[in-house]
Order: structure tokens, then sequence, then C-alpha cells
């Protein structure tokens, strides 16, 4: 009985000490159920492809050593201006650098509805952040405009889709809300699928939860694809991030993340929801999983607009 006590009051002491730890050092690492990846084997965990049809002039390779290690955060007062002279961004949102060739290509695919005020300081803080890393990209937003509840899942499935077509290799999949604090955060794709967005401001830079793959992710299209994207059946937002990785860990696709301090985000303040009732979300099932996604998308583009910030493709899911 004393013994039984004893363990009581020792794994007690275990959880407020952990709790005071994390207290302390908000960048506490979770749980590794994702591997991390350390700073000095970043570059050769990343995967080195560019746009098919993609050709640059210059005679040199781009160089990431310095951009890992820039230890720099950008403020957040950048969003308020406006883009410098000379980022060359092409008609639709896409940006190639012209001093060096560079090694990746990336499309980031944003989710959009009615947030226009955000929208606009998240295009002038990317493209400002783009301008340093050195990569060829090109944003993807796409908005849904009917009245019915917001499809995060199936406008990022819209979105891969169009930046499949186009070639890109690698999608990252990105939040309106979360800006990158640090320069050294690159915007490749590694060989794994990576959780780039696990340190955030608003949670004290702690991972909410150890299965959390939510905010902004990375995934080579290829993985995309044989994971059958995401599932269409999410509505409002929540429960589709979840299925995804639960699709990932199916298919053994071992997520990664980088180290705390350069996976930094800044989230912008919501407005506080009105409460509703409990969602039930759809249950993950493999069967489920190759008969709902990509294979099985359905939406009605209503057009596409030409910007020099973003590419962006208004659709209707359904």
């Amino acid at each position: 009985m004393r013994h039984a006590f004893k363990k009581k009051i020792l794994f007690c002491g275990i959880i407020v000490i952990t709790l005071i730890i994390l207290l302390i050092h908000p960048e506490t690492k979770p749980p590794r159920t994702y591997e991390y990846i350390e700073k000095g084997s970043i570059l050769s965990n990343l995967l080195e492809e560019v746009s098919e049809n993609f050709s640059s002039t210059a005679l040199i390779d781009c160089d990431y050593r310095d951009i890992i290690y820039d230890r720099t955060t950008l403020p957040i007062s950048l969003m308020d201006g406006d883009l410098i002279e000379g980022h060359k961004i092409k008609e639709g949102g896409e940006y190639t650098p012209s001093d060096c060739k560079p090694k990746f290509s990336t499309a980031i695919i944003v989710p959009y509805r009615d947030k226009a005020e955000e929208l606009r300081g998240f295009l002038v803080y990317m493209h400002t952040f783009f301008h340093r890393q050195h990569i060829h990209y090109r944003i993807y937003v796409i908005e849904q405009v009917d009245t019915q509840p917001f499809n995060r899942a199936k406008l990022m499935n819209i979105g891969a889709i169009a930046a499949i077509k186009a070639g890109y290799p690698c999608l990252i999949l990105h939040d309106v809300d979360l800006l990158p604090l640090r320069p050294a955060n690159l915007y490749a794709c590694t060989k794994q699928p990576r959780h780039m967005s696990s340190s955030i401001d608003k949670y004290r830079f702690v991972i909410a939860h150890i299965k959390l793959y939510g905010g902004v992710t990375a995934i080579p299209s290829k993985q995309y694809k044989e994971v059958n994207g995401m599932s269409n059946d999410f509505y409002e937002t929540g429960g589709e991030d979840d299925d995804l990785y639960c699709r990932l860990e199916n298919h053994k696709l071992k997520m990664c993340q980088f180290d705390p301090d350069i996976s930094q985000y800044h989230m912008w303040e919501h407005q506080k929801a009105i409460e509703t009732k409990q969602r039930k979300y759809p249950k993950f099932s493999k069967e489920k999983m190759l008969r709902d996604g990509l294979n099985s998308l359905k939406y009605t583009e209503e057009c596409q607009k030409s910007h020099r910030l973003i590419k962006r493709m208004i659709s209707v899911p359904f």
C-alpha cells in the first residue's frame, strides 16, 4: 500500500517538473515522433529538384549554407509596408534569382477566403522573405467564393493539382495567418515530409500536440500524389491535418522537423470565434484514403486572375 502511494507521488512529481521545464524553457522539443534534422545535416536532406521546363541564365549555382546559418529574425512590421523596387516578381507571383542558379522550385499553396488585410500583409512579407532564400517559387492563392463552410483541405488539393501540372516538385501547404520569422527556415522540400511551423509565438513556441501537422507543411509532389492528397470531406478548419498525418504514416513516410529555433512563426491574432457544437470529423481508414482525395476532387473554377504577386484561382468546391 505504502509502495503504491510512493509511486503516485513520484508520478505527480514528474508531471510537475515537466510542466515547470516547459514554462521555463518554452522551446523544449516534443517527444521525438518526428525526426529532427540538425542544422549541419539540412543541406544533405534537401530534395534538389527544379520545375519542369525551368531554366536559368545564371552561371553559378546558388549557395545555401549562409542561409541555413543565418541567425537573424525578420520584423513583423514588414507586412505593413510595400515591396521594395527590384524584386523582379513575374506576373502570377513567380520569382527566380538572377544572380545564381537555384537548386529548388517550390509552389506555396494558400487557401483563402475573406481575409483581404491578412492576404496583403502575407504577400508583402513573404515575397520579402523569399528574396533572401535564392529559390525559384510561385505563390498560389486558392480562393473559395461560395457561401458553404470553408473547405481548407479541398482548396489545398486544387492548388496542388495546378502546381503539379506546372511541374513543381515541391509543395508547401501554407495558412495565410502564419509568417516565418527566420530566413534559415528554407522553403524547400526535404526528402521526407516536413512540418515547418512547429514553433509558433502564440503557443510560446511549444508544439501543441505530437501529431500536429498543420499550419505550414512541406511535401514533395510525388509523395502528395502517393497519399492521394488530403481528404475532401473536412469542412471548417480542423481534423484534415490529422488525417493527412495518418495518410503519411500509413505509407511509412516519416515526418521531420528542423530545430525549433529555425521553425519559428508569428501567428496573426484571430477574432474570437462564435462557440459552436463540437464537430465530429470523419475517421481515417485506408479504404477511405484510396477513394477520397486528389482522385475524387470536384470543383468549379470560376476564373484565374493574373496578379503580379500571386497566381490566384477562384473556385467553388462542392
